[in-house]
């Protein structure tokens, strides 16, 4: 995603009650090939330190969710997987963990046995979006807020050495803070480029827009035309998103992961995708 253009949605006024709204790359329309990744000595991909998909030699899959400020997917989502008895992984703010509305939710996850880990404390904004290179926080900052994000963890019994990946805010970050989060002990992960799963949260009316249905045939359309189809992906949805959009990508998720399975995909936790033992 280096050199990807951002923009501003024509809107912004109206969306000023969305931050995470306001300035959005260019992804959003545009599928983004990986670029630059490093494998190492792993047989997953890279960018910019963060490992954006498992091994493309394997026919499995990780389900991401992230969340913040909303979660009304969260009782659907839960209870999908249940009955599919797929385990998925949620990467959470500290904002998120510390809402006694998703309290329930939040509980309900960890006894399914589902990956819990963090996606900062106050869902900052790393660098820019003009220039990657950019940082918008010191490294002081950085340690901080991540740090209370798992000290928001620790109250459901989630210690940080038990959820070592993390996956930024906003999708967003460069170099320093993979470096940054390698000091911590940590991974940085992020999602798998190519489909349009992570815009399940676009408002109508604005020109990032994307409905469900376009979303749920970009992954299949991907999976068919790719060489690797969506072997070792990252597919991230969100857990919840604004009243506005009422074309809910989560409700779709059923129909998802039986066409997957139907086309021979397993479903792992991100700690499960990207083991290496």
């Amino acid at each position: 995603m280096s050199g990807v253009i951002p923009y501003i949605i024509s809107s912004v006024l109206q969306l000023s009650r969305f931050p995470y709204l306001l300035i959005l790359p260019l992804a959003l329309l545009v599928q983004a090939q990986p670029a630059a990744c490093q494998t190492g000595g792993s047989a997953f991909e890279t960018i910019h330190g963060a490992i954006v998909r498992g091994d493309t030699s394997l026919k499995e899959l990780a389900l991401v969710f992230t969340g913040d400020e909303f979660a009304d997917g969260g009782k659907h989502i839960a209870g999908v997987l249940t009955d599919q008895e797929i385990i998925a992984s949620f990467f959470l703010t500290g904002k998120f963990y510390r809402n006694p509305v998703f309290k329930d939710i939040i509980q309900n996850l960890r006894m399914g046995g589902h990956y819990l880990g963090a996606h900062s404390d106050q869902h900052l904004l790393y660098c820019s979006w003009e220039d990657r290179d950019s940082l918008l926080v010191s490294r002081r900052q950085f340690r901080e807020d991540l740090l209370d994000n798992y000290g928001a963890m620790q109250d459901f019994g989630i210690k940080k050495g038990g959820a070592p990946f993390f996956l930024p805010p906003y999708e967003w970050y460069n170099d320093s803070i993979a470096a940054w989060t390698r000091e911590m002990g940590l991974q940085l992960v992020n999602y798998t480029s190519g489909t349009l799963s992570h815009t399940d949260y676009t408002l109508p009316g604005t020109s990032a827009y994307r409905s469900s249905r376009e979303i749920h045939k970009s992954i299949l359309d991907y999976e068919t035309s790719s060489s690797h189809g969506l072997n070792g992906f990252i597919l991230l949805v969100h857990i919840g998103t604004a009243p506005e959009r009422t074309d809910k990508f989560y409700l779709h998720l059923e129909e998802l992961i039986l066409e997957l399975r139907k086309r021979g995909y397993t479903f792992k936790g991100i700690d499960e995708l990207l083991d290496e033992s």
